[in-house]
């Protein structure tokens, strides 16, 4: 895809730039505890410094829906990313008012000024024009880095572009180019893996990618949907009978790999057995029991698949992989993937839960993209438009 590219604008001194991040961070006592976020923007805060420019980040944390919340206050990032720079950053607890003027006016070039949570704002989530002006009095220019939400209309994502020239940032830039890559020019064998709970995300990605790919791995919701769908008993596993229908038309497909076994027992662990999955439909658990992990064939069927990708992509855990024993199969994917993207496959990951898992394996360096977006990154797998990077198309 052709974006305007930060890289295009060549004389930044002096000029103030309204760069637009995601640093949607956790937080714990008032510190962050996963600063990948802030790390991923990097690239493009430092190039903008080192050109001279004046930085005001905006960011959201959180939901506040409009209200200001204390614990969302993003004074705690504003720190983080001090230290990362190596610079002090100034920070306002508020984000329109004379007094943010005033303080972009008092800015030296190579300086960073730091507004507070977007979302405080009652007119950020309903793209209001008022408040998309306002923020764009602010700058010279418009820069994003926020591919986590680009499939979202708000004001200071779509908004603000319409009243400044607008550009991608270089995070943005590689998230896109990587995707595309993944869409118009995947090296073959190309292998994708298909998990989660949110099972109204993963029908049209699977309408989308299953002509791309040569294999696309199930787990999660969705197996347990078509399992259901196909007669097999799945107690209380996670299901969504709405999508039983497209579960069986998409998962029958022939690329379309399920589960030769699943980890069934009780949510919290205390009870659990591998149950072989036969081709006549049977009862796999029943009341009180659930789906919650897919069981050691599975995991070898799938590894024999991932270690001949020369192209990867992956979105969403193989079950509930937040209590063990239920872990075993997500993080198992994780480290086929990352080592087979080590071992020169073209690997991309995306999701709150992968990333999770990723982190946990402490491999997520071998990757080619560990995308920010969630939602965003199956929006565009999937062939939708989204909004904030409709904006920068040349």
């Amino acid at each position: 895809m052709s974006m305007r590219s930060v890289k295009q604008l060549k004389n930044f001194k002096n000029k103030s730039v309204l760069l637009r991040v995601d640093f949607n961070v956790p937080l714990e006592k008032k510190k962050v505890v996963d600063d990948t976020r802030i790390k991923a923007a990097m690239p493009t805060i430092l190039y903008l410094l080192k050109e001279k420019a004046k930085v005001i980040l905006i960011t959201h944390l959180g939901r506040p829906k409009g209200k200001v919340v204390a614990s969302l206050r993003v004074a705690p990032i504003v720190r983080r990313l001090s230290v990362l720079i190596g610079k002090k950053v100034r920070y306002l607890p508020f984000s329109t008012g004379k007094k943010v003027q005033t303080a972009i006016t008092a800015l030296k070039p190579g300086e960073i000024l730091f507004l507070e949570n977007i979302q405080f704002e009652p007119g950020e989530t309903e793209n209001d024009a008022q408040l998309a002006q306002v923020l764009a009095s602010y700058a010279d220019y418009y820069v994003t880095d926020n591919f986590a939400q680009a499939h979202r209309a708000y004001a200071s994502i779509v908004g603000v572009p319409k009243y400044l020239p607008s550009y991608a940032g270089l995070l943005l830039q590689k998230e896109i180019n990587a995707l595309d890559t993944l869409l118009k020019k995947p090296k073959h064998p190309f292998v994708g893996v298909l998990g989660g709970a949110k099972i109204e995300t993963k029908i049209p990605i699977m309408k989308h990618v299953v002509p791309k790919v040569n294999y696309l791995l199930l787990g999660g919701g969705l197996v347990n949907t078509y399992l259901l769908a196909k007669g097999y008993g799945v107690g209380d596993s996670l299901t969504d009978p709405e999508y039983a229908r497209q579960a069986l038309i998409y998962c029958g497909n022939k690329k379309v790999v399920t589960p030769l076994d699943v980890v069934v027992g009780k949510r919290d662990g205390s009870v659990y057995a591998v149950v072989d999955i036969q081709k006549k439909p049977h009862e796999i658990c029943g009341d009180g029991y659930g789906i919650f992990d897919i069981g050691p064939r599975t995991i070898a069927l799938f590894s024999s698949i991932i270690t001949k990708a020369r192209t990867l992509v992956w979105n969403g855990a193989m079950g509930y992989f937040e209590q063990k024993p239920y872990d075993v199969g997500t993080l198992s994917i994780a480290r086929l993937v990352a080592t087979q993207s080590k071992n020169g496959a073209f690997g991309v990951i995306g999701g709150g839960e992968t990333l999770q898992a990723m982190e946990k394996t402490r491999m997520g360096r071998h990757l080619d993209l560990v995308s920010t977006g969630g939602a965003a990154m199956l929006d565009y797998l999937s062939g939708q438009k989204l909004p904030g990077i409709e904006v920068l198309k040349k």
